[in-house]
């Protein structure tokens, strides 16, 4: 069984804004997998399938996004899931707009949300996929990045980013099925 997370903030103020990429990820998930995530457990929206014969488990939690780990944690320990099995999408600062970049393991890179989660999992082991929201000037000079993730992805980004989702929507059942190396390989350009 594999528990994919998408991370976000909960609420209609933030749908559309930058740091709910990972929310939009898996919104497409449910969307091309036929899953519902709906129904409420460990503080989470979840769904649950299956891809050539994996059990997988969407969710969106529903916690705000630097207290993701407890709800990743609580659902891990409930469906009895490996750190190896957890595949978590979410935004990045440090790649361009819409970039995808899958990695099999790795540190926070400052995102708050990612660091909520390897405090509460206690370990790094875990598949990431970062969709890249680019990183203005401002940011790179040091200031705090909490407007611009919060704010709304511009109409000249949505492009990239809507066909960052769809590959992000594409190479997560690549790696459930054929491996994380696979979708390196092929996301990863």
């Amino acid at each position: 069984m594999y528990l994919v997370v998408g991370l976000g903030n909960p609420g209609k103020e933030y749908e559309l804004t930058r740091h709910n990429i990972g929310f939009r990820a898996i919104d497409r998930l449910s969307k091309d997998m036929n899953i519902a995530v709906s129904g409420g457990q460990c503080n989470a929206l979840i769904g649950q399938g299956n891809i050539d014969g994996h059990k997988m488990i969407l969710a969106k939690p529903q916690t705000f996004m630097n207290l993701s780990g407890g709800s990743v944690l609580e659902l891990m320990n409930w469906y009895k899931i490996e750190p190896s099995r957890l595949i978590l999408i979410y935004d990045d600062l440090d790649l361009d707009a819409g970039q995808l970049r899958i990695r099999p393991k790795g540190n926070s890179g400052g995102h708050k949300g990612v660091e909520s989660v390897i405090d509460r999992i206690q370990t790094t082991e875990f598949a990431r996929v970062r969709i890249g929201i680019g990183k203005p000037d401002q940011i790179i000079e040091g200031e705090n990045g909490s407007d611009y993730v919060l704010s709304k992805i511009p109409k000249s980004e949505q492009e990239a980013v809507d066909k960052a989702l769809l590959s992000a929507a594409e190479a997560v059942p690549l790696i459930i099925t054929e491996g994380l190396e696979a979708a390196m390989n092929k996301y990863n350009i």
